[in-house]
């Protein structure tokens, strides 16, 4: 076996087998299996079951906006986002549980999409065609369609429905048609709904849909509208590129993204730059989360501040895009952040409800209405009812995911780009042989991996191991014998030829750490790709809906106010994964404990967490042992924590006066 580690995949000379960016694109590292190709097991496997079973797998039963009239389907109800966020995470959800009901209403849903496109290419809702404003002007909004292309062709890479190709092209060149008045404005004075205005936002969205079909048939004109609507995107917010937490998520990736076309090695970079200005700035928390609850706003920098469930999501997909192009670890490693520290926490574990916002403190999730949050009203309780945006998209979460564990590479490979149980089929090698590997992992609550390898008759290729930043040692054995490996990067490469039952097995170090934030001098406890949040007990309370579908405020039972002393042993304990749903406090898989204690006058403000003061803190609290759980097991969360000290340099928490 050859063991190199490498920066990055090759991209070159292509994947045979799965289709990559053609010429003049730039080629790309990781190609994405088709939809069903990686099949989830273990805890993943359960959240899907969950949603199934759950508020997404039922949500056109409780939503209003899935009700039937809608203008998906070519008539002439309302069909904006909300319909086309849902059904491409449940599309992917449809195939990746094999449930036969969620699979019956998918096909329902697609086969009525693409059967509502017009004569001139146009589908979806007609009240989207042509949206008039005052003095007989009108616009063509593409928002939603940019969305619901990801349903389309998801659905084409599970059956290769022949309709597909030509509903896209037709479509484009509608899109192509559009005079410069009617294609993606501005916002003028004239436009008095605000809703054709997200695509000016959020106009790249539309090249990974251009990009595929060019792959698919080759024609130069989609490039050429591929410049349009790269050329229309909103120009950045001065200082900031969107201080909307959403479009953000969105519009940090639209300069990478359109690289694929120019060439242009600054446009990828400008997406690092980005992404890295607007965390190094508003992200004063563990895991990729920023404070935009729902925009950025000068001075709310603490971790109380929140984000949308709907960025997390976008946050990933973004991530997906640009790893794909890129080979880069660092996106995986981000996707990771996102997925594994918050999301779990912005749904019941029941995955029956969700909130709209979530941040690293925030011990209360009451329904309240005057929360210390750019929205006011209903935000933090759970609800299958509210958050409109988020009740739709957070359907592309866990599915989406689990998609992306895996992905072919240019060398007929395949490469581990995220890390869970799962089962995958691929074509691999130079003759594009069929093999299927196993994937037995607790990741992220364990560092170990174990691969085995099926394939019909010994067959060479390369297989990938990305090596997360975070890891501080690798370890690999094949068929129990350990491999001598170099100096680590972000990818081990295995040139070898596999046989049937070979196994591979991973361990990648998890080491304790701790992050200090440098404005207020607050610690996060961090292991491997989790941080760490105080366990709060917990009591749920309903507060509406109804019984089949209820709300839940759920508010703390035990003390939270407790600062860290950094001095004390900190004392892991791995309780393996006990029960089916580990992302809750009572499963928590892996537990912290160490010293800590109270500071009585950090309270609530306005039933929001009040802000951190400046560490170290001076509390003449009696020290007790205080426990910590991984943030996704955390609804009730306290992930920052002050710092207690006893020198000179430590102060009394200053209350608030009331």
């Amino acid at each position: 076996m050859q063991a190199t580690f490498l920066s990055a995949p090759p991209t070159d000379p292509g994947n045979t087998f799965y289709p990559g960016n053609r010429a003049p694109l730039q080629p790309n590292a990781l190609h994405k299996l088709p939809l069903g190709s990686v099949r989830p097991a273990g805890w993943l496997k359960v959240q899907l079951a969950l949603m199934a079973d759950g508020m997404t797998g039922h949500l056109s039963e409780i939503s209003a906006f899935l009700q039937p009239g809608h203008g998906w389907f070519g008539e002439g109800g309302e069909g904006w986002e909300e319909q086309a966020y849902w059904l491409r995470g449940y599309y992917s959800l449809a195939v990746l549980t094999g449930d036969a009901r969620v699979y019956a209403e998918a096909q329902r849903w697609i086969d009525g999409v693409i059967t509502s496109a017009d004569d001139e290419g146009y589908f979806g809702a007609p009240a989207h065609k042509h949206v008039p404003f005052a003095g007989g002007r009108h616009v063509t909004d593409l928002w939603p369609h940019m969305v619901m292309l990801d349903a389309v062709i998801r659905h084409y890479e599970h059956t290769h429905d022949p309709r597909v190709i030509p509903l896209m092209r037709r479509f484009f060149r509608f899109c192509e048609a559009l005079p410069d008045d009617a294609f993606i404005p501005g916002f003028p004075e004239w436009m008095t709904d605000w809703r054709p205005s997200i695509q000016w936002d959020r106009a790249g969205d539309m090249l990974p849909h251009l990009y595929w079909l060019y792959n698919q048939t080759g024609e130069p004109w989609l490039l050429a509208l591929a410049t349009r609507f790269y050329q229309h995107i909103k120009p950045p917010m001065g200082e900031w590129m969107d201080r909307h937490v959403v479009n953000f998520a969105q519009r940090f990736q639209y300069p990478g993204c359109y690289y694929i076309q120019s060439g242009e090695p600054w446009q990828l970079e400008a997406s690092e730059y980005w992404y890295t200005q607007h965390l190094a700035t508003w992200g004063q928390q563990p895991r990729g989360i920023f404070g935009a609850d729902e925009q950025v706003r000068p001075g709310c920098v603490d971790p109380r501040q929140a984000i949308e469930t709907c960025a997390m999501v976008e946050f990933a997909k973004s991530f997906y895009l640009l790893g794909g192009l890129t080979g880069d670890t660092r996106w995986a490693d981000r996707c990771e952040d996102v997925m594994l520290n918050h999301f779990p926490a912005a749904s019941t574990p029941d995955l029956k409800a969700l909130h709209y916002l979530t941040a690293s403190n925030q011990p209360q999730l009451d329904a309240s209405q005057q929360h210390e949050y750019h929205n006011k009203g209903r935000q933090i309780d759970y609800s299958p009812h509210l958050y409109r945006c988020c009740q739709h998209n957070v359907a592309m979460g866990w599915p989406w995911y689990a998609e992306h564990l895996w992905q072919a590479t240019a060398d007929n490979g395949l490469a581990a780009w995220l890390y869970a149980a799962c089962e995958v089929t691929a074509r691999v090698g130079a003759a594009g042989q069929r093999v299927d590997l196993n994937v037995q992992t607790d990741y992220p609550f364990s560092g170990r991996v174990q691969v085995v390898l099926q394939p019909g008759e010994p067959v060479r290729f390369p297989l990938y191991l990305r090596i997360p930043r975070w890891c501080t040692g690798v370890h690999l054995a094949l068929n129990g014998q350990a491999l001598e490996l170099g100096e680590p990067l972000s990818w081990l490469r295995l040139e070898h030829v596999w046989s049937a039952g070979d196994t591979l097995t991973l361990e990648l170090d998890m080491a304790l750490g701790l992050t200090r934030w440098p404005r207020n001098g607050s610690v996060s406890v961090d292991r491997g790709p989790l941080s760490y949040a105080l366990r709060i007990g917990e009591r749920w309370q309903r507060v509406g809906g109804s019984d089949a579908w209820p709300e839940w405020e759920v508010l703390p039972a035990t003390p939270w106010n407790y600062g860290l002393e950094l001095d004390s042993e900190m004392v892991v304990t791995e309780r393996g994964l006990s029960a089916e749903q580990p992302w809750t406090p009572e499963a928590a898989p892996i537990q912290i404990s160490m010293r800590g204690r109270r500071i009585p006058g950090w309270g609530l403000e306005n039933q929001t967490v009040a802000e951190l003061q400046p560490s170290p803190i001076r509390s003449a609290e009696p020290a007790e042992t205080v426990t910590l759980i991984p943030l996704g097991c955390a609804r009730l969360r306290i992930a920052c924590f002050p710092v207690i000290g006893d020198d000179d340099a430590a102060r009394p928490w200053v209350s608030k006066s009331p």
